[in-house]
Protein backbone atom coordinates (compact mmCIF):
# COMPACT_ATOMS: atom_id res chain seq x y z
CA UNK A 1 0.00 0.00 0.00
CA UNK A 2 2.75 2.23 0.26
CA UNK A 3 4.41 1.78 -2.46
CA UNK A 4 1.81 1.89 -4.32
CA UNK A 5 0.84 5.43 -2.35
CA UNK A 6 4.30 6.86 -3.66
CA UNK A 7 3.99 5.60 -7.22
CA UNK A 8 1.04 7.72 -7.55
CA UNK A 9 2.80 11.13 -5.73
CA UNK A 10 6.12 11.39 -7.08
CA UNK A 11 6.02 9.55 -10.63
CA UNK A 12 3.30 10.95 -12.37
CA UNK A 13 4.41 14.19 -11.59
CA UNK A 14 7.90 13.76 -12.86
CA UNK A 15 6.52 14.61 -16.49
CA UNK A 16 6.49 18.25 -16.94
CA UNK A 17 3.18 18.22 -18.89
CA UNK A 18 1.20 16.15 -15.52
CA UNK A 19 1.65 18.72 -13.22
CA UNK A 20 0.93 21.16 -15.95
CA UNK A 21 -2.41 20.09 -16.57
CA UNK A 22 -2.81 19.92 -12.78
CA UNK A 23 -2.66 23.21 -12.60
CA UNK A 24 -4.74 23.96 -15.72
CA UNK A 25 -7.03 21.69 -13.76
CA UNK A 26 -7.07 24.04 -10.47
CA UNK A 27 -6.74 27.00 -12.05
CA UNK A 28 -9.63 27.75 -14.63
CA UNK A 29 -8.93 31.19 -14.50
CA UNK A 30 -5.67 30.37 -16.79
CA UNK A 31 -7.61 30.15 -19.67
CA UNK A 32 -8.85 33.95 -19.73
CA UNK A 33 -7.36 36.60 -21.86
CA UNK A 34 -4.96 38.73 -19.05
CA UNK A 35 -3.98 42.66 -19.74
CA UNK A 36 -1.68 44.31 -17.08
CA UNK A 37 0.49 47.85 -17.70
CA UNK A 38 4.35 46.05 -18.02
CA UNK A 39 6.42 49.48 -17.65
CA UNK A 40 6.37 50.97 -14.30
CA UNK A 41 3.41 53.01 -12.85
CA UNK A 42 3.33 56.97 -13.40
CA UNK A 43 3.63 59.69 -16.34
CA UNK A 44 6.76 58.64 -19.10
CA UNK A 45 7.61 58.99 -22.52
CA UNK A 46 6.20 55.61 -22.94
CA UNK A 47 4.37 52.86 -21.21
CA UNK A 48 3.76 49.61 -22.71
CA UNK A 49 0.17 47.36 -22.37
CA UNK A 50 0.65 43.43 -22.33
CA UNK A 51 -2.29 41.43 -23.17
CA UNK A 52 -2.00 37.25 -23.23
CA UNK A 53 -4.47 34.76 -23.64
CA UNK A 54 -6.81 32.93 -26.77
CA UNK A 55 -8.53 36.72 -27.78
CA UNK A 56 -5.97 38.36 -26.90
CA UNK A 57 -5.71 39.29 -30.89
CA UNK A 58 -9.13 39.28 -31.07
CA UNK A 59 -9.87 42.26 -28.03
CA UNK A 60 -6.40 44.38 -29.47
CA UNK A 61 -8.24 44.19 -32.91
CA UNK A 62 -11.48 45.34 -31.45
CA UNK A 63 -9.68 48.78 -30.29
CA UNK A 64 -6.68 49.06 -32.92
CA UNK A 65 -7.24 50.84 -36.46
CA UNK A 66 -3.88 50.78 -38.51
CA UNK A 67 -2.76 53.28 -40.50
CA UNK A 68 -2.59 50.61 -43.60
CA UNK A 69 -6.21 49.62 -43.01
CA UNK A 70 -5.44 45.74 -42.42
CA UNK A 71 -6.79 44.26 -39.49
CA UNK A 72 -4.62 43.35 -36.90
CA UNK A 73 -5.76 39.55 -36.52
CA UNK A 74 -4.80 38.46 -40.19
CA UNK A 75 -1.00 39.91 -39.79
CA UNK A 76 1.65 37.87 -38.66
CA UNK A 77 3.23 37.20 -35.90
CA UNK A 78 6.28 39.10 -34.50
CA UNK A 79 5.29 42.12 -36.08
CA UNK A 80 4.82 45.90 -35.25
CA UNK A 81 1.86 47.84 -36.24
CA UNK A 82 1.33 51.60 -36.44
CA UNK A 83 -2.15 52.29 -35.82
CA UNK A 84 -4.69 54.55 -33.04
CA UNK A 85 -6.17 53.12 -30.01
CA UNK A 86 -10.27 54.28 -30.22
CA UNK A 87 -13.31 54.15 -28.39
CA UNK A 88 -15.90 54.37 -31.00
CA UNK A 89 -15.08 56.90 -32.87
CA UNK A 90 -12.89 58.89 -30.42
CA UNK A 91 -9.40 58.56 -30.76
CA UNK A 92 -7.65 57.69 -27.74
CA UNK A 93 -3.94 57.77 -29.08
CA UNK A 94 -1.61 56.85 -31.82
CA UNK A 95 0.04 53.86 -30.67
CA UNK A 96 2.36 50.73 -31.75
CA UNK A 97 0.72 46.79 -31.55
CA UNK A 98 3.47 44.14 -31.63
CA UNK A 99 2.54 40.85 -32.48
CA UNK A 100 3.59 37.71 -31.09
CA UNK A 101 1.26 34.71 -32.09
CA UNK A 102 1.63 31.04 -29.72
CA UNK A 103 4.13 29.18 -29.13
CA UNK A 104 6.69 31.91 -29.92
CA UNK A 105 5.75 34.24 -27.49
CA UNK A 106 6.94 35.00 -23.83
CA UNK A 107 4.17 33.17 -22.26
CA UNK A 108 3.38 30.61 -24.70
CA UNK A 109 -0.08 31.99 -26.25
CA UNK A 110 -1.30 35.09 -28.31
CA UNK A 111 0.62 38.22 -26.87
CA UNK A 112 -0.12 41.46 -27.87
CA UNK A 113 1.93 44.32 -26.23
CA UNK A 114 0.06 48.27 -27.13
CA UNK A 115 3.47 51.10 -26.79
CA UNK A 116 1.30 54.10 -25.80
CA UNK A 117 2.19 57.59 -24.85
CA UNK A 118 3.20 57.60 -21.12
CA UNK A 119 0.50 59.79 -19.71
CA UNK A 120 -1.57 57.79 -16.73
CA UNK A 121 -4.78 58.96 -18.80
CA UNK A 122 -3.91 57.43 -21.62
CA UNK A 123 -2.71 53.72 -20.20
CA UNK A 124 -5.96 53.44 -17.95
CA UNK A 125 -8.10 54.15 -20.57
CA UNK A 126 -6.32 51.77 -23.06
CA UNK A 127 -6.50 49.16 -20.50
CA UNK A 128 -10.52 49.68 -19.43
CA UNK A 129 -11.15 49.37 -23.47
CA UNK A 130 -9.17 45.79 -23.18
CA UNK A 131 -11.11 45.18 -20.22
CA UNK A 132 -14.48 46.01 -21.56
CA UNK A 133 -13.71 43.82 -24.82
CA UNK A 134 -13.33 40.44 -22.94
CA UNK A 135 -10.06 40.86 -20.50
CA UNK A 136 -9.36 40.98 -17.35
CA UNK A 137 -6.88 42.12 -14.83
CA UNK A 138 -3.53 39.98 -14.89
CA UNK A 139 -2.56 39.29 -11.03
CA UNK A 140 0.78 39.38 -9.46
CA UNK A 141 3.37 37.54 -12.14
CA UNK A 142 0.87 35.67 -14.19
CA UNK A 143 2.10 36.16 -17.41
CA UNK A 144 5.66 33.93 -15.70
CA UNK A 145 3.22 31.93 -14.51
CA UNK A 146 1.58 31.43 -17.53
CA UNK A 147 5.22 31.09 -19.48
CA UNK A 148 5.98 28.14 -16.68
CA UNK A 149 2.63 26.26 -17.22
CA UNK A 150 3.30 26.31 -21.41
CA UNK A 151 6.30 24.86 -20.68
CA UNK A 152 8.85 28.23 -21.82
CA UNK A 153 10.58 28.01 -18.58
CA UNK A 154 10.70 25.93 -15.67
CA UNK A 155 10.29 27.16 -12.02
CA UNK A 156 14.01 28.09 -10.88
CA UNK A 157 13.81 30.11 -14.19
CA UNK A 158 10.50 31.93 -13.43
CA UNK A 159 12.07 32.39 -10.09
CA UNK A 160 14.99 33.96 -11.64
CA UNK A 161 12.86 36.47 -14.13
CA UNK A 162 11.61 38.11 -10.61
CA UNK A 163 15.55 38.47 -9.83
CA UNK A 164 16.63 39.98 -12.50
CA UNK A 165 14.07 42.86 -12.00
CA UNK A 166 14.71 42.96 -8.43
CA UNK A 167 18.80 43.19 -9.55
CA UNK A 168 20.61 45.95 -8.45
CA UNK A 169 24.45 45.05 -8.87
CA UNK A 170 26.69 43.30 -11.70
CA UNK A 171 26.90 40.40 -9.09
CA UNK A 172 23.17 39.65 -8.62
CA UNK A 173 22.62 40.50 -12.08
CA UNK A 174 24.77 37.76 -13.20
CA UNK A 175 23.48 35.39 -11.09
CA UNK A 176 20.29 36.23 -12.21
CA UNK A 177 20.91 35.73 -15.85
CA UNK A 178 22.62 32.17 -14.83
CA UNK A 179 20.06 30.90 -13.65
CA UNK A 180 17.41 32.50 -16.19
CA UNK A 181 19.63 30.60 -18.85
CA UNK A 182 18.83 27.35 -17.05
CA UNK A 183 22.89 26.71 -15.47
CA UNK A 184 20.89 25.81 -12.36
CA UNK A 185 18.07 23.47 -13.27
CA UNK A 186 19.73 21.74 -16.51
CA UNK A 187 22.71 20.55 -13.48
CA UNK A 188 19.39 19.46 -11.61
CA UNK A 189 17.52 17.69 -14.48
CA UNK A 190 20.76 15.76 -15.84
CA UNK A 191 21.07 14.78 -11.50
CA UNK A 192 17.22 14.18 -11.34
CA UNK A 193 17.60 12.15 -14.82
CA UNK A 194 20.04 9.24 -14.18
CA UNK A 195 18.17 9.01 -10.45
CA UNK A 196 15.16 8.49 -12.39
CA UNK A 197 16.86 5.76 -14.60
CA UNK A 198 18.03 3.71 -11.84
CA UNK A 199 15.01 4.06 -9.45
CA UNK A 200 12.52 2.84 -12.80
CA UNK A 201 15.20 -0.37 -12.86
CA UNK A 202 15.12 -0.83 -8.79
CA UNK A 203 11.19 -0.29 -9.13
CA UNK A 204 11.42 -3.23 -12.01
CA UNK A 205 12.97 -5.48 -9.74
CA UNK A 206 10.43 -5.06 -7.50
CA UNK A 207 7.99 -6.52 -9.98
CA UNK A 208 10.40 -9.90 -10.42
CA UNK A 209 11.35 -10.05 -6.82
CA UNK A 210 10.23 -13.72 -6.81
CA UNK A 211 12.70 -14.41 -9.71
CA UNK A 212 15.75 -12.16 -7.92
CA UNK A 213 16.31 -10.56 -10.84
CA UNK A 214 18.44 -7.67 -10.49
CA UNK A 215 18.19 -4.90 -13.40
CA UNK A 216 19.90 -2.14 -11.81
CA UNK A 217 24.16 -2.53 -11.57
CA UNK A 218 24.68 -1.65 -8.16
CA UNK A 219 28.40 -0.33 -8.74
CA UNK A 220 27.24 2.04 -11.12
CA UNK A 221 24.50 2.89 -8.99
CA UNK A 222 27.17 3.55 -6.15
CA UNK A 223 29.16 6.06 -8.39
CA UNK A 224 26.16 8.04 -9.54
CA UNK A 225 25.13 8.46 -5.61
CA UNK A 226 28.60 9.39 -4.82
CA UNK A 227 28.33 12.20 -7.83
CA UNK A 228 24.68 13.57 -6.70
CA UNK A 229 26.28 14.15 -2.94
CA UNK A 230 29.13 15.60 -4.08
CA UNK A 231 27.40 17.78 -6.52
CA UNK A 232 24.52 18.70 -3.92
CA UNK A 233 27.23 19.70 -1.22
CA UNK A 234 28.75 22.23 -3.68
CA UNK A 235 25.60 23.69 -4.58
CA UNK A 236 24.44 23.75 -0.41
CA UNK A 237 28.00 25.44 0.26
CA UNK A 238 27.38 28.25 -2.56
CA UNK A 239 24.40 29.29 -1.08
CA UNK A 240 26.36 31.27 1.44
CA UNK A 241 28.01 32.95 -1.76
CA UNK A 242 25.21 33.66 -3.77
CA UNK A 243 22.91 35.04 -0.68
CA UNK A 244 25.70 37.66 0.09
CA UNK A 245 25.91 38.49 -3.85
CA UNK A 246 22.75 38.66 -4.20
CA UNK A 247 21.38 40.37 -1.01
CA UNK A 248 24.67 42.47 -0.25
CA UNK A 249 26.95 42.35 2.22
CA UNK A 250 26.45 43.90 5.35
CA UNK A 251 29.62 45.97 6.54
CA UNK A 252 29.33 47.09 10.61
CA UNK A 253 31.55 50.51 11.07
CA UNK A 254 32.18 50.30 14.85
CA UNK A 255 34.24 51.82 17.43
CA UNK A 256 34.73 54.70 20.03
CA UNK A 257 32.73 57.87 19.72
CA UNK A 258 34.66 60.81 17.55
CA UNK A 259 37.06 58.44 16.08
CA UNK A 260 35.40 58.83 12.41
CA UNK A 261 32.62 56.57 11.65
CA UNK A 262 30.39 58.97 10.45
CA UNK A 263 33.32 60.57 7.97
CA UNK A 264 33.79 57.29 7.23
CA UNK A 265 30.80 56.50 5.83
CA UNK A 266 30.67 59.73 4.20
CA UNK A 267 33.94 59.31 2.41
CA UNK A 268 33.01 55.98 1.11
CA UNK A 269 29.85 57.11 -0.10
CA UNK A 270 31.55 60.48 -1.54
CA UNK A 271 28.35 62.50 -0.07
CA UNK A 272 27.65 63.71 3.51
CA UNK A 273 24.68 61.12 4.49
CA UNK A 274 25.38 60.94 8.54
CA UNK A 275 26.23 64.33 10.97
CA UNK A 276 29.64 64.99 11.45
CA UNK A 277 30.59 66.57 15.27
CA UNK A 278 33.54 67.29 17.63
CA UNK A 279 30.20 66.11 20.32
CA UNK A 280 30.95 62.74 21.75
CA UNK A 281 28.13 60.79 20.98
CA UNK A 282 26.39 62.15 18.11
CA UNK A 283 24.99 59.38 16.15
CA UNK A 284 22.32 57.49 17.85
CA UNK A 285 21.14 55.64 15.79
CA UNK A 286 22.24 52.97 13.25
CA UNK A 287 22.37 55.09 9.84
CA UNK A 288 22.65 52.86 6.78
CA UNK A 289 23.22 53.36 3.14
CA UNK A 290 24.36 50.74 0.09
CA UNK A 291 27.28 51.05 -2.13
CA UNK A 292 28.79 49.20 -5.47
CA UNK A 293 31.91 48.38 -5.06
CA UNK A 294 33.52 46.31 -8.31
CA UNK A 295 29.97 45.26 -9.25
CA UNK A 296 28.99 43.94 -5.44
CA UNK A 297 27.15 45.23 -2.98
CA UNK A 298 27.93 46.21 0.51
CA UNK A 299 25.34 47.54 2.72
CA UNK A 300 27.70 49.90 4.88
CA UNK A 301 26.18 50.54 8.70
CA UNK A 302 27.37 53.95 10.76
CA UNK A 303 26.46 52.86 14.70
CA UNK A 304 26.73 54.63 17.72
CA UNK A 305 30.20 54.69 19.72
CA UNK A 306 31.04 52.05 22.07
CA UNK A 307 31.24 53.79 25.62
CA UNK A 308 29.92 53.56 28.80
CA UNK A 309 26.52 56.08 29.47
CA UNK A 310 24.47 57.23 32.00
CA UNK A 311 22.51 58.69 28.74
CA UNK A 312 19.31 56.81 27.88
CA UNK A 313 19.16 57.11 24.42
CA UNK A 314 22.57 56.83 23.39
CA UNK A 315 22.17 53.67 25.67
CA UNK A 316 20.03 51.98 23.31
CA UNK A 317 21.93 53.25 20.50
CA UNK A 318 25.05 51.35 21.73
CA UNK A 319 22.54 48.63 22.71
CA UNK A 320 21.52 48.29 18.66
CA UNK A 321 25.32 48.48 17.71
CA UNK A 322 26.18 45.42 19.03
CA UNK A 323 23.09 43.79 17.54
CA UNK A 324 24.05 45.43 14.12
CA UNK A 325 27.78 43.49 14.81
CA UNK A 326 26.17 40.02 14.82
CA UNK A 327 23.95 40.49 11.69
CA UNK A 328 27.03 42.15 10.11
CA UNK A 329 29.23 39.74 7.81
CA UNK A 330 32.29 42.46 7.92
CA UNK A 331 33.06 44.49 11.11
CA UNK A 332 35.32 47.56 10.81
CA UNK A 333 36.66 48.54 13.79
CA UNK A 334 37.42 51.88 13.97
CA UNK A 335 39.80 54.09 16.39
CA UNK A 336 42.00 56.74 15.72
CA UNK A 337 45.85 56.45 14.74
CA UNK A 338 47.43 58.23 17.72
CA UNK A 339 45.35 56.01 19.91
CA UNK A 340 47.07 53.38 18.30
CA UNK A 341 50.52 54.24 18.37
CA UNK A 342 50.40 55.70 21.92
CA UNK A 343 48.91 52.17 23.61
CA UNK A 344 49.14 49.31 22.15
CA UNK A 345 48.67 46.80 24.51
CA UNK A 346 45.21 48.60 25.55
CA UNK A 347 44.55 48.41 21.70
CA UNK A 348 45.52 45.19 21.13
CA UNK A 349 43.43 43.86 23.95
CA UNK A 350 40.10 46.06 22.86
CA UNK A 351 41.08 44.02 19.08
CA UNK A 352 41.36 40.72 20.99
CA UNK A 353 38.08 41.41 22.31
CA UNK A 354 35.97 41.89 19.38
CA UNK A 355 37.57 38.92 17.72
CA UNK A 356 36.65 36.48 20.83
CA UNK A 357 33.01 37.81 20.57
CA UNK A 358 32.81 37.22 16.97
CA UNK A 359 35.15 34.81 15.57
CA UNK A 360 33.56 33.82 12.35
CA UNK A 361 33.33 37.19 11.33
CA UNK A 362 36.06 39.15 9.33
CA UNK A 363 37.56 41.52 11.38
CA UNK A 364 39.06 45.09 9.48
CA UNK A 365 40.87 47.41 11.93
CA UNK A 366 40.79 50.30 10.26
CA UNK A 367 43.46 53.13 11.68
CA UNK A 368 41.74 57.06 10.86
CA UNK A 369 43.50 60.19 11.14
CA UNK A 370 46.54 59.40 9.87
CA UNK A 371 46.71 63.29 8.69
CA UNK A 372 47.09 63.62 12.30
CA UNK A 373 50.38 61.98 12.87
CA UNK A 374 54.01 61.82 11.22
CA UNK A 375 54.30 59.70 7.79
CA UNK A 376 56.67 57.99 9.15
CA UNK A 377 54.63 56.79 12.18
CA UNK A 378 52.11 55.35 9.00
CA UNK A 379 54.34 52.46 8.84
CA UNK A 380 54.44 51.49 12.21
CA UNK A 381 50.32 51.40 12.81
CA UNK A 382 50.67 48.22 10.16
CA UNK A 383 53.42 46.28 12.46
CA UNK A 384 50.96 46.09 15.58
CA UNK A 385 50.29 42.00 16.11
CA UNK A 386 46.72 41.25 15.56
CA UNK A 387 44.56 38.31 15.49
CA UNK A 388 44.55 35.52 13.16
CA UNK A 389 42.58 36.70 9.89
CA UNK A 390 42.65 40.23 11.15
CA UNK A 391 44.03 43.27 8.83
CA UNK A 392 45.13 46.71 9.38
CA UNK A 393 44.28 49.51 6.91
CA UNK A 394 45.68 53.06 7.73
CA UNK A 395 43.28 56.01 6.74
CA UNK A 396 41.84 59.18 6.29
CA UNK A 397 38.11 59.61 6.33
CA UNK A 398 38.61 63.49 6.37
CA UNK A 399 41.05 64.00 3.29
CA UNK A 400 40.36 60.25 1.61
CA UNK A 401 43.65 58.96 1.80
CA UNK A 402 43.31 55.65 1.79
CA UNK A 403 40.18 54.92 1.49
CA UNK A 404 40.15 52.92 -1.67
CA UNK A 405 42.37 50.55 -0.40
CA UNK A 406 40.07 50.01 1.99
CA UNK A 407 37.17 49.24 -0.70
CA UNK A 408 39.77 46.97 -2.41
CA UNK A 409 40.46 45.11 0.40
CA UNK A 410 36.55 44.66 1.17
CA UNK A 411 36.04 43.26 -2.26
CA UNK A 412 38.58 40.60 -1.58
CA UNK A 413 36.81 39.11 1.31
CA UNK A 414 34.13 38.35 -1.52
CA UNK A 415 34.88 34.97 -3.16
CA UNK A 416 33.54 36.11 -6.67
CA UNK A 417 35.86 32.59 -8.35
CA UNK A 418 32.80 30.82 -9.00
CA UNK A 419 31.00 34.21 -10.44
CA UNK A 420 33.57 34.46 -13.07
CA UNK A 421 33.79 30.99 -13.60
CA UNK A 422 30.27 30.80 -14.50
CA UNK A 423 29.97 28.30 -11.64
CA UNK A 424 26.79 27.37 -10.72
CA UNK A 425 25.80 29.28 -7.40
CA UNK A 426 22.66 28.70 -5.51
CA UNK A 427 20.74 32.56 -4.51
CA UNK A 428 17.03 31.22 -3.53
CA UNK A 429 16.29 29.67 -0.02
CA UNK A 430 13.74 27.48 -1.35
CA UNK A 431 16.30 25.75 -3.51
CA UNK A 432 18.74 25.61 -0.99
CA UNK A 433 16.08 23.92 1.31
CA UNK A 434 14.61 21.49 -1.17
CA UNK A 435 18.73 20.44 -1.91
CA UNK A 436 19.01 20.04 1.83
CA UNK A 437 16.39 17.64 2.07
CA UNK A 438 17.69 15.89 -1.62
CA UNK A 439 20.66 15.02 0.02
CA UNK A 440 18.96 13.87 3.30
CA UNK A 441 17.37 11.52 1.04
CA UNK A 442 20.67 11.15 -1.03
CA UNK A 443 22.42 9.99 2.33
CA UNK A 444 19.78 7.35 3.06
CA UNK A 445 19.94 5.79 -0.30
CA UNK A 446 23.86 5.70 0.59
CA UNK A 447 23.34 4.38 3.90
CA UNK A 448 21.09 1.66 2.55
CA UNK A 449 24.02 0.43 -0.28
CA UNK A 450 26.25 0.58 3.09
CA UNK A 451 24.08 -2.30 4.52
CA UNK A 452 22.70 -4.17 1.93
CA UNK A 453 18.98 -2.46 2.26
CA UNK A 454 16.03 -4.60 0.55
CA UNK A 455 15.37 -3.02 -2.97
CA UNK A 456 11.92 -1.55 -1.56
CA UNK A 457 12.93 -0.03 1.12
CA UNK A 458 15.61 1.89 -0.32
CA UNK A 459 12.85 2.93 -3.56
CA UNK A 460 11.14 5.11 -0.81
CA UNK A 461 14.23 7.48 0.25
CA UNK A 462 15.05 7.42 -3.88
CA UNK A 463 11.24 8.46 -4.60
CA UNK A 464 11.44 11.45 -1.78
CA UNK A 465 14.47 12.71 -3.16
CA UNK A 466 13.82 13.11 -6.42
CA UNK A 467 10.13 14.47 -4.81
CA UNK A 468 12.90 17.41 -3.68
CA UNK A 469 14.89 17.47 -6.80
CA UNK A 470 11.29 18.10 -8.89
CA UNK A 471 10.58 20.90 -5.83
CA UNK A 472 13.21 23.09 -7.67
CA UNK A 473 12.19 23.20 -11.23
CA UNK A 474 8.61 23.23 -10.53
CA UNK A 475 8.18 19.00 -11.88
CA UNK A 476 6.47 18.48 -8.85
CA UNK A 477 4.34 21.66 -7.82
CA UNK A 478 1.39 22.88 -6.08
CA UNK A 479 -1.17 25.68 -6.16
CA UNK A 480 -0.05 26.94 -2.51
CA UNK A 481 3.86 26.48 -3.48
CA UNK A 482 2.82 28.54 -6.80
CA UNK A 483 0.90 31.38 -5.35
CA UNK A 484 3.78 32.37 -2.83
CA UNK A 485 6.07 32.65 -5.49
CA UNK A 486 4.03 34.38 -7.53
CA UNK A 487 2.80 37.11 -5.48
CA UNK A 488 6.36 38.29 -4.87
CA UNK A 489 6.66 39.36 -8.60
CA UNK A 490 5.05 42.82 -10.05
CA UNK A 491 2.19 43.29 -11.85
CA UNK A 492 2.29 42.75 -15.81
CA UNK A 493 5.61 40.42 -15.49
Amino acid sequence: MLRAKFQFLIFPKLKAGKSRLKIMYFCPMIQETIVALATPAGAGAIAVIRLSGSDAITIASAIFHSVSGKALKDQATHTIHLGHIKDGQRVVDEVLASIFKNPRSYTGEDVVEISCHGSNYIQQEIIQLCLRKGARMATAGEFTLRAFINGKMDLSQAEAVADLIASDSEASHQLAIQQMRGGFSNEIKQLREELLNFASLIELELDFAEEDVAFANRDEFQKLITRITQVLKRLIDSFATGNVLKNGIPVAIVGEPNVGKSTLLNALLNEERAIVSDIAGTTRDTIEDELNIGGIAFRFIDTAGIRATSDTIEGLGIKKTFEKMEQAQVVLFLLSATQLLADKAVTQVEIEKIKNRHPQKTLVVVANKIDQVDSNAISKVKDIPLPQQTVIIPISAKTGEGVEDLKTKLLDFVNTGALRNNDTIVTNSRHYDALLKALEEIIRVQEGIDINLSSDLMAIDIRQALYHFGEITGQVTNDELLGNIFANFCIGK
